[in-house]
């Protein structure tokens, strides 16, 4: 077997200045010969990854004169490349560029000594170690930029002031929801876990925007999927889709706002949702979560204007305009608490009829006066629908 010649340091170092052209091209060749997405690439950013590889064989040679003295050559290598690469280049084509160079050096080598091998690997090992770090870095950074678009995007539907840029704006943050939209408001949790969250959100087939405001966690609800075949499953409804991602919430109320065609219309849902989460907690045993449509006395005694138009427009004007006698009936009947006889000798009438009427009303407008809770906001409907017109139909005596 032919002796292998030891080489001093310096010999060493000048033979790899020597080579490190031949090393370069060498590099380039098996890149084209071995990965596709390097032939693939436009001529700019070929040549911005051959000045990597070829930087990363410079920087070896520095490293291997003195690895102790320049600890951040091996970092440096990336400097090479413009910051695009960065968003053309994934961390797994990095890490075959690294594995193809070493491979190079290393079949150059062969035949020399031990001490210019065990460099290579501690040299690569090095390198690999500040490709992660610098892919890690870009996706902390895109993590917070995303996190802060986020946040402007939520509050800009919670204040209702967007202008035309939101819509790319949401684009940005890849939002899949398609078409309807609602709004959830609770407290949030002393240790949010929105990773998880948005995992219970793809589980069914949602996705969500998440904000902090202050001590509330607000979400923004959609569908991932379109709703375009009219005979595909019916989409899980909003309000069991909220129970679902109430887990992610703090204690205390929490209050999902009416759906709404898109998300452009979200603010209209998150008022709702706000109003009715900063009067939740005048409903005794209040549901979890509760819909701020269940809670529109409640909103209108506090003020809320949407809530008063919101009784006015979908329960008492359709009344009014369908009859007289539903209106009057449902009158009667609460003021005589919801006593089917009583309502029935104050209209002269059976109470089968009484019957008849409620259940009538309960196809017009969707609320069910036989129960305490929307008894309740019929009749708040009834009293903000006869201030807010006053020539209306008067209640039968």
């Amino acid at each position: 077997m032919p002796t292998v010649v030891q080489k001093t340091k310096e010999q060493t170092l000048a033979w790899l200045r020597t080579i490190s052209g031949e090393l370069a091209t060498a590099t380039l060749k098996r890149l084209e010969d071995t990965l596709p997405w390097y032939g693939d690439m436009p001529p700019g950013r070929r040549s911005a990854v051959g000045l990597v590889a070829q930087a990363g064989i410079t920087s070896f040679i520095s490293w291997f004169e003195d690895p102790k003295s320049t600890p951040w050559i091996a970092a440096d290598v990336f400097g090479a490349a413009p910051r695009e690469l960065l968003r053309s280049v994934s961390l797994t084509q990095t890490l075959q560029l690294i594995r193809l160079t070493v491979e190079v050096v290393e079949h150059r080598i062969k035949n020399d000594d031990d001490v210019l091998r065990e460099g290579i690997l501690l040299y690569s090992r090095e390198i690999a170690f500040a490709a992660a770090d610098v892919y890690a870095r870009a996706a902390e950074a895109r993590g917070l930029w995303d996190a802060r678009l986020e946040a402007l995007v939520v509050d800009s539907i919670l204040s209702g002031e967007y202008d035309n840029e939101l819509p790319s704006r949401i684009a940005a943050l890849g939002w899949n929801g398609h078409g309807e939209v609602c709004v959830l408001v609770g407290t949030a949790p002393k240790m949010l876990d929105v990773d998880q969250l948005r995992r219970t959100a793809r589980h069914l087939d949602a996705d969500v925007l998440i904000g902090v405001q202050g001590s509330r966690l607000v979400l923004v609800i959609g569908r991932a999927s379109p709703r375009t075949d009219p005979d595909a499953v019916t989409p899980m409804p909003f309000l069991e889709i909220a129970k679902q991602l109430e887990p992610g919430f703090g204690p205390g109320h929490l209050v999902l706002g009416h759906e709404v065609p898109t998300l452009v219309d979200a603010s209209k849902s998150a008022k709702a949702a706000l109003a009715g989460f900063a009067v939740a907690r005048s409903w005794r045993n209040a549901p979890r979560p509760t819909l701020a449509d269940d809670l529109l006395p409640e909103r209108a005694f506090a003020g809320d204007p949407l809530a008063r138009s919101t009784l006015i427009n979908k329960i008492y004007r359709p009344l009014q305009a369908h009859s007289t006698d539903l209106l009057a009936t449902l009158w009667c009947y609460l003021d005589n608490g919801r006593s089917l006889e009583a309502t029935a000798r104050e209209l002269f009438v059976h109470p089968n009829t009484v019957r008849y009427r409620l259940k009538r009303v309960s196809d017009v407008i969707g609320w069910d006066a036989t129960g305490a809770r929307e008894a309740l906001i019929l009749q708040s409907a009834l009293i903000v629908g006869s201030i807010a017109d006053p020539d209306s139909a008067k209640r039968a005596r």
